[in-house]
């Protein structure tokens, strides 16, 4: 019999409560703290419209609709509200919305720039001059 089969079966120590709490707590705090920061920062709309690009690929075509993974009704974002368009954008990275492309894209975006693509789209209005980018 060779040394490794008579070693002992691994076994897991039982988890300690108050480090679970301990555990829980920490996280509760440094997503609350995430969540304030993203909060805390200042958008700028200059900024956002060369940040835009990429969502003008779908957002700018008029009933444009996207057929993966179902037929989606993309929307018109221009005049929506600022903190609107920046929590759904947070929402898709952190997957607690669904549409594959937009979790995509969102994953790529800082904290900032969600906040400057939502001042940038909130600043739009029917009489905004067009931009190729909107």
């Amino acid at each position: 019999m060779n040394k490794l089969s008579a070693a002992k079966p691994f076994s897991p120590k039982p988890l300690n409560p108050f480090m679970l709490l301990l555990g829980g707590i920490y996280v509760a705090c440094m997503s609350l703290s995430s969540t304030a920061q993203a909060q805390d920062l200042k958008g700028s709309a200059e900024a956002g419209k060369a940040k835009v690009w990429l969502c003008s690929g779908c957002h700018s075509i008029p009933d444009y609709r996207a057929d993966y993974p179902l037929v989606y009704h993309v929307p018109k974002i221009g005049g929506q509200n600022s903190a609107y368009i920046a929590s759904s954008l947070q929402a898709y990275k952190k997957g607690e919305r669904k549409h594959p492309t937009m979790r995509a894209i969102s994953a790529s975006l800082s904290d900032q720039d969600m906040v400057d693509i939502g001042e940038y789209y909130a600043a739009q209005n029917s009489s905004s001059p067009m931009n190729s980018l909107k």
